[in-house]
């Protein structure tokens, strides 16, 4: 009995190893395992963003798109690879672990790379070159037929690889703590941190020296390195095999979600006992979540299995527990309603933080517009205004640390509580920098208008006498917004909802980004046809930037920040964490 016990003790419920084992707690999980997990996402990060950082200018010179259709084909490679981090999340949580949601995703982006390397290394794969110079009369060839074909199917085998590693890549680092402690929730805080620092500093790299390398040695290069570092990561992570814990799948969530939402539905216009329906609601199975030691003090677990008697908010979806359902197929347990609840109180925190990504979006194709008119030379040195987005990652990648060994603990001593700062008011903090770097913006191309006046170089092609540092000040903000918003989203989703949908909940967070990038189109479409019927002069319509009125339009972005911040404050005060824990 004393070995049955012990051999109880010494395993993680609901987790095994890489082989299907019991997951042992002296060996598996903990911060040598995640580790593993923060260098793979400096090198998957670094593959992706080498080419969709510059991959508009592959497009545009190699493949001979316009630049409306080049920016298009980005947008829209970008957006679906985000949006596909919801499949992996999902094939995480069904199916799959997420360790071998991340080794066939990865695969999948190297494959897609391979592509992309052959065609940029042979000539025969890609269009005719043409020099516009030398023969101004001859059009460009663009890139149709088999060609566009091996193009697109190697950048949407790269966007399905990336959607999977995204989707199960942070929920598999934070599987590795046990959140049943308060050691094991401030390093799975830390992680979340540290998780976005690596992957700002695969960024820095893909920027600076991949996009080097493409402008200057080859496209060829530039897919080979990105090939390589998605290779390097494969046996990176396999080597840290014998130390992860991974979450056994409990089950297509979107088939609970489904069945409890349809339950509710078809038993509201069924009559039934009142009686009889509560004594459903106290007898319905409820198994517990797998999270903590076998064997060990649940005190600190998440409470949802244990619950018998659903909760009173968003009461309509009661309805799905009953003791005469409409149909047996939709027979629902108190457990899997209140799960669905948890659900639907995270979608509007997500849906708030959309508008700070339609921000990211917008900054990062005007901003670079507006540096590109200015002095972009450091001393002798000219800064390709593509450079850019160097300013908000080298912050995050002080700030990340600053934050959590300084900031954090500071926080905690004033507040006397565990976190020192929530997940919420660490997402509201982000959202209000938002507001902030907006305006900074508005202020910044006012500025920068007035220079143009000043000089009279309104139609001119020559630099401003304006150093290009003075857009960097918008920069800085938005991504301390996107540090607070990023990483506190991520924790938010990842601790606050059911263990069944850990890895999908947690790609809420990359839906985000897409869906913000998609939506970013949508406001400069709409800006310019309403302001082009009111004034005959669209805001953001011509091939000169000095004669847009982007102040106009930041303002605009600021006060709409400043609604959805508003927004946003509504329902965090109302929201309530499904964990005492977690709020503190």
């Amino acid at each position: 009995m004393e070995t049955e016990s012990q051999s109880q003790l010494s395993t993680w419920h609901g987790y095994v190893d890489w082989k299907n084992r019991p997951a042992l707690t002296n060996k598996h999980g903990g911060l040598l395992a995640a580790s593993f997990v923060l260098v793979v996402e400096v090198l998957e990060n670094l593959a992706f963003l080498a080419n969709a950082s510059n991959l508009v200018l592959y497009m545009s010179e190699y493949m001979h798109f316009s630049p409306s259709k080049s920016a298009n084909s980005v947008t829209n490679f970008m957006g679906t690879a985000f949006l596909l981090a919801l499949l992996g999340g999902f094939l995480s949580d069904a199916f799959c672990t997420t360790y071998y949601i991340y080794l066939i995703s990865a695969l999948i982006e190297f494959l897609g790379l391979l592509v992309l390397t052959i065609q940029a290394r042979s000539g025969s794969l890609k269009p005719p070159t043409c020099d516009l110079q030398a023969a101004p009369n001859v059009p460009c060839e663009q890139v149709h037929g088999a060609q566009a074909a091996m193009l697109f199917i190697g950048l949407y085998l790269v966007a399905l690889g990336v959607g999977g590693i995204k989707g199960s890549l942070p929920p598999h680092g934070a599987e590795q703590f046990d959140e049943a402690t308060p050691q094991g929730r401030k390093q799975r805080s830390t992680f979340f941190n540290y998780f976005v620092f690596c992957l700002s500093f695969g960024a820095l790299i893909a920027v600076t020296f991949v996009v080097w390398v493409e402008d200057n040695k080859g496209w060829q290069w530039g897919f080979g390195i990105s090939t390589f570092a998605i290779f390097l990561s494969i046996p990176i992570f396999l080597a840290g095999s014998s130390f992860y814990r991974n979450k056994i799948p409990c089950g297509s969530p979107l088939t609970t979600i489904s069945k409890v939402l349809i339950a509710a539905l078809v038993n509201s216009g069924v009559s039934r006992n009142s009686t009889s329906a509560i004594v459903s609601m106290t007898s319905s199975p409820s198994p517990p979540i797998p999270t903590g030691k076998e064997g060990g003090d649940d005190s600190n677990r998440k409470n949802v299995g244990s619950i018998h008697i659903p909760s009173t908010s968003l009461s309509f979806l009661n309805r799905a527990v009953s003791d005469t359902p409409a149909c047996s197929a939709l027979e629902c347990s108190v457990q899997q309603v209140e799960e669905v609840k948890i659900v639907m109180k995270i979608l509007p925190i997500f849906a708030c933080t959309i508008m700070l990504n339609c921000c990211l979006a917008q900054l990062s194709t005007f901003s670079v517009q507006q540096a590109a008119s200015m002095n972009t030379k450091v001393g002798s040195l000219k800064v390709p205004p593509a450079s850019l987005p160097v300013f908000p990652v080298v912050f995050i990648m002080i700030l990340a640390p600053v934050y959590d060994h300084f900031i954090i603990p500071f926080a905690r001593r004033v507040t006397k509580t565990e976190m020192g700062i929530s997940h919420l008011q660490r997402i509201g903090i982000g959202l209000f920098l938002s507001i902030v770097a907006m305006a900074i913006a508005a202020l910044v191309e006012i500025k920068r208008k007035g220079v143009v006046t000043d000089s009279g170089l309104i139609d001119s092609a020559k630099p401003l006498p304006i150093t290009f540092f003075w857009i960097a000040f918008q920069y800085l903000f938005l991504g301390s917004a996107d540090l607070f918003v990023l990483a506190g989203l991520l924790e938010f989703c990842f601790s606050e909802a059911p263990a069944s949908m850990r890895s999908l909940a947690t790609s809420l967070s990359w839906a985000s980004l897409a869906i913000g990038y998609y939506l970013s189109s949508v406001i400069v479409s709409i800006v310019n046809r309403v302001t082009g019927i009111s004034t005959n002069k669209p805001w953001l319509a011509g091939s000169n930037l000095n004669h847009y009125h982007l102040e106009r339009f930041y303002w605009l972005m600021c006060i709409l920040s400043a609604l959805n911040f508003m927004h946003y404050l509504f329902w965090a005060t109302k929201y309530k964490y499904t964990s005492v824990k977690s709020s503190k």
